[in-house]
């Protein structure tokens, strides 16, 4: 079995695998800030959810990066993993 870094360098040759991965960065980029947080806070999705008061599918749903939360939320995840929330429009370069 290939290593996961190996496997993916091999499947972002592919022109049209590459153009989706590159579309998708910044969904996933954020899925992956959510669930850095809530590690670094020492929680569970099961102990976020109930201090947001969710359940834990709503959690993975969020961290999944198929999901737009809304603000409120965004503001209670924050929250609940002692961060603050901070939104910025930067321009295009």
């Amino acid at each position: 079995m290939k290593p996961l870094g190996e496997l993916k360098e091999e499947i972002l040759k592919d022109p049209d695998v590459k153009r989706e991965y590159d579309r998708l960065q910044d969904e996933f980029g954020f899925a992956s800030m959510l669930i850095e947080a809530r590690t670094k806070a020492g929680l569970t999705q099961t102990e976020l959810a109930r201090r947001m008061g969710m359940k834990q599918a709503g959690i993975a749903r969020l961290e999944s990066g198929r999901h737009n939360p809304s603000m409120k939320t965004l503001q209670k995840y924050a929250a609940a993993t002692g961060h603050e929330l901070s939104v910025r429009m930067l321009p295009r370069m």
